[in-house]
């Protein structure tokens, strides 16, 4: 049960870059629900990081993706009325390139869309997913321009 657990949750969230765009999905489920966000989720057994990376935005847009790297970690913690934890993920944020595919929203995503990145404020993301896009977004271009 991933709601008021007994530890953390690990979960992997990703920053899906197409040129100046980057994929942002509508959750279906809580925490967050009906919030723009990126696409992610839990990790599974016997995965690694970079293959739950795309595996969820394969699940969730029918995205695929490719050079995956790592960017941050941060904790979600979401307390109830009574400062119980209500939710904890400890959240391995990746940052990746678009390879292939037809967005389509699936699975926890009620909407997928490419959002251009000088728009990506207009979203109403939360301060830590805002702060996570910047970050990949900004250390991409740097790799671009050091080519």
């Amino acid at each position: 049960m991933r709601t008021y657990p007994q530890r953390p949750w690990v979960a992997i969230g990703v920053v899906v870059h197409k040129g100046d765009n980057i994929l942002l999905i509508k959750r279906a489920k809580e925490p967050n629900k009906g919030r723009w966000s990126l696409p992610g989720g839990a990790q599974d057994l016997g995965e690694t990081v970079f293959a739950g990376a795309a595996r969820e935005v394969f699940e969730e847009t029918a995205i695929q993706t490719t050079d995956h790297c790592l960017i941050d970690v941060v904790d979600s913690i979401h307390r109830d009325d009574e400062n119980r934890v209500l939710y904890h993920y400890t959240l391995i944020e990746i940052s990746c390139l678009y390879q292939d595919g037809t967005l389509k929203a699936s699975d926890d995503a009620l909407e997928a869309i490419w959002a251009p990145y000088h728009k990506i404020s207009s979203y109403d993301l939360r301060e830590d997913t805002l702060r996570i896009i910047t970050q990949s977004y900004l250390s991409r271009k740097a790799s671009l321009t050091e080519v």
